[in-house]
């Protein structure tokens, strides 16, 4: 199936056009980025909340991404914006939980985005360190000693949290091998 085909909504094609355009780039935050956490949302499952406003506020969630501190904002912005009013609070609202991943312990939306989105944490090797090099492209306007130090300290403040996934599910699919591949890296980044 398409990624134009994964579009939530029976309508507003025009928009999901201009998310495709959007998400077409280079680097990690690209369509792939978008069918992957669309992917780990059907493996986590809809329950205790409406799985079309989740799955619109992945489509929007990376919409906008050009390396600047507010993206996340203009992103909920968008959405605002654009989608109609029965979606647009809560995606926005969602949106913008994925700044920190950090949603309130009864938010089963914002733990299932979280999920989703931090799932790339969990991958094979392979994918796991083309993820890697897909982040060090977002940030190529970053000199590599300060994207080491800000990717360990992100990848430390990870590994101090008691889990990374909100959901049980998540923690039962993703969790260990999420540990392993943030330990992995934070040994390499210490190496330099």
């Amino acid at each position: 199936m398409s990624l134009a085909d994964r579009w939530p909504l029976d309508d507003h094609d025009d928009l999901r056009d201009e998310l495709l355009a959007a998400w077409d780039r280079d680097g990690y935050h690209d369509r792939l980025h978008l069918a992957e956490v669309l992917d780990r949302l059907e493996e986590l499952g809809s329950a205790g909340f409406d799985a079309t406003t989740v799955a619109l506020a992945a489509w929007f969630h990376d919409a906008v991404y050009d390396g600047a501190d507010d993206d996340e904002e203009r992103s909920a912005q968008w959405a605002e914006r654009a989608l109609p009013q029965a979606y647009a609070d809560e995606v926005a609202r969602l949106v913008r939980m994925t700044v920190h991943h950090s949603p309130a312990d009864d938010d089963a939306a914002g733990a299932a985005l979280s999920d989703a989105d931090l799932g790339i944490l969990a991958t094979p090797q392979e994918r796991y360190e083309a993820y890697v090099a897909g982040v060090r492209t977002d940030f190529a306007h970053v000199s590599d000693e300060d994207f080491r130090a800000g990717r360990a300290a992100v990848l430390a403040d990870l590994a101090a949290s008691p889990s990374l996934f909100h959901t049980a599910r998540g923690r039962e699919l993703w969790e260990e091998q999420a540990r392993a591949n943030v330990a992995r890296e934070l040994e390499e980044l210490g190496r330099g």
